[in-house]
């Protein structure tokens, strides 16, 4: 049987910073393949290297050592612009503090992937996400005028307006009061079903996790899968 090539795949990754006259290696080694169309979140403490992996996926961040693979093409072979390329076409972020820009509407802010990229219809396909994430009535208000829940929605209508085939999301509720919370997670689940998008999401909320298809977890820089409801109880290490 011919292995079908993954969405992601890393190859001996690695991630290591300087501390004085030393190097920390934050990620040591990681194989890892996630499918098209599935949910994933990656767990662990604080430091352990969530947001880094996350950073290394999206081409935000060059790995000391590996590979990383989006589609099958390897980030490490890529120049600034044929990661902005990659970024644009294949893949959307959401951060945990929003990252809007203050001057622009809700509308303007959902719209620029599309209009970086010199597409037409920017602001009718960013209006029509607006409105599946549920702010009809809010694209005019610029991100001062929003509440955190209503300024993660827009964040979430910008990350899937060019329809991105990976979705990565740090923390995506962290800002967020439980009722908030709740309201992002089902917005994010309901895309993912609707929109075919793989999910990979960093998050400290356990409950949150448990609900993905599969939940990776951090720890001395090295990845282990833990099982969830949807998952067979067992637990190894993350392998190609």
């Amino acid at each position: 049987m011919t292995k079908t090539t993954a969405l992601i795949e890393t190859r001996q990754l690695g991630m290591s910073y300087p501390l004085g006259n030393t190097r920390v290696d934050v990620l040591r080694g990681l194989d890892m393949r996630i499918d098209a169309g599935t949910r994933v979140a990656i767990a662990g403490p604080s430091g352990s290297g969530k947001t880094s992996l996350l950073l290394l996926l999206s081409g935000l961040e060059r790995p000391t050592a590996g590979q990383v693979l989006i589609d099958g093409i390897d980030l490490g072979r890529l120049d600034s612009d044929g990661l902005a390329d990659l970024r644009r076409e294949r893949i959307g972020i959401v951060f945990q503090s929003f990252h809007l820009l203050p001057s622009l509407s809700a509308l303007d802010n959902a719209a620029l992937p599309l209009q970086m990229a010199g597409a037409s219809g920017a602001r009718e396909a960013a209006a029509e996400m607006l409105r599946r994430v549920g702010l009809a009535d809010r694209m005019h208000h610029k991100p001062s005028q929003l509440s955190g829940g209503e300024q993660q929605r827009v964040a979430i209508a910008r990350a899937l307006v060019h329809r991105p085939r990976l979705l990565l999301a740090d923390e995506p509720t962290g800002n967020l009061d439980d009722h908030t919370a709740e309201a992002v997670r089902e917005l994010l689940f309901g895309l993912n079903r609707e929109l075919g998008t793989t999910l990979v999401l960093v998050t400290h909320d356990l409950e949150f996790a448990a609900r993905c298809d599969r939940v990776l977890r951090l720890h001395e820089g090295q990845l282990q899968e833990t099982p969830t409801e949807r998952q067979p109880e067992h637990r190894h290490a993350v392998s190609a």
